[in-house]
């Protein structure tokens, strides 16, 4: 960037290494990048940012929010009503929050129905389905994931992280049946659910098979969270290496300082291999195993980006825990990517095509 005392002076404060280089030494840097695997991408516009996430949404504290937090980045809170107005079409970049699409309030029905914030989280959901006009919840939340499929297909770029990658597909291709047990929306289960999914709706997911017993703490077979907890917290994920003149976006995606990340789980800890659709490009996977932890992929006009796993310097975050103090994880690879992500709707668009 051009040279300002005040930024200087910001940079110096906050405590961000910068630079002042010559014209000699730019010319040098460009030749850098011309001559290896580099490419320039110019940052023209700061993207305007949104996250689809509940006024209290304690005791769910959010990775993606906790960073943007942390680096002061502006973003605007938005939830299902704001979404059924059409608010989406205001913001460049969307965050999925870690909800549940399906309306099954995290399949925490087992271990949690009868706390206090679960019950909450019930009312809460019930009033605004009511509020707008839905019988159910479920039918409240599949209007929203079919409305911000639609702004990623007018453009809009969309990443999500942990339940909010999952159940946001499993939603849409569960839109002509009904996955939820009484104990949610107050009528059965169709019990032929699991025949009727229709994965043509999804855009990254296909041949899953949802887990319709509202006692077991699992929502379907993308997720790989139990062989992922058996491998235990010393795993790996690899990023996997790109070109960056010839695949700006993935390279963009994944640039870090390292190209193994520790793997950290959530309600959906990584996704099945086998239950990727061909057209998803993997960023970053659990070598020697079925774990796919990384994902984008391109849907008309926009795209979409899943990092499985609730929280990067969180191995195993259960409710109730505290947020992660960033101040301690300043060179994070993981909140790198979220990062990287955030970075991504500022480039420019026509240097983005491949």
């Amino acid at each position: 960037m051009d040279y300002n005392s005040r930024i200087e002076k910001e940079c110096a404060f906050e405590g961000v290494k910068m630079e002042v280089i010559e014209p000699s030494r730019i010319l040098e840097i460009y030749k850098t990048i011309e001559e290896t695997n580099m490419e320039s991408i110019l940052l023209e516009k700061a993207p305007k940012i949104a996250v689809y996430i509940p006024e209290n949404f304690e005791p769910w504290d959010d990775a993606v929010t906790l960073a943007l937090e942390y680096a002061r980045i502006p973003y605007d809170q938005i939830w299902d009503e704001d979404v059924l107005k059409g608010k989406l079409s205001k913001y460049d970049w969307l965050h999925l929050h870690h909800e549940d699409f399906t309306g099954q309030y995290g399949k925490f029905y087992a271990g949690y129905h009868s706390t206090e914030w679960y019950q909450q989280e019930v009312q809460k959901n019930e009033a605004m389905a009511k509020k707008l006009g839905f019988n159910k919840v479920s039918k409240l939340k599949l209007a929203v994931a079919l409305a911000i499929k639609d702004y990623i297909n007018q453009g809009g770029f969309v990443f999500s992280m942990c339940s909010a990658c999952d159940t946001w597909e499993i939603a849409l291709a569960a839109q002509f049946t009904d996955i939820c047990h009484n104990v949610f929306d107050g009528d059965p289960y169709d019990p032929r659910a699991n025949n009727k999914l229709d994965f043509s709706q999804c855009l990254a997911f296909e041949n899953f098979q949802v887990i319709l017993d509202p006692l077991v703490y699992e929502h379907s077979t993308i997720d790989i969270s139990i062989e992922a907890a058996q491998r235990g917290p010393n795993t790996y994920f690899s990023l996997f290496d790109f070109s960056a003149k010839f695949d700006p976006v993935p390279c963009m995606l994944v640039q870090n300082h390292t190209s193994l990340v520790k793997e950290f789980l959530g309600q959906c800890s990584g996704f099945r291999r086998n239950t990727l659709k061909s057209s998803v490009l993997v960023l970053g996977e659990v070598v020697g195993t079925e774990e796919v932890k990384y994902i984008h992929g391109n849907f008309n006009k926009g795209t979409f980006t899943y990092l499985a796993g609730h929280d990067p310097e969180d191995y195993q975050h259960f409710v109730g825990d505290p947020p992660t103090d960033l101040r301690n994880y300043r060179n994070s690879p993981g909140y790198r990517l979220i990062l990287n992500n955030v970075l991504f709707p500022a480039a420019r668009k026509k240097e983005l095509k491949t």
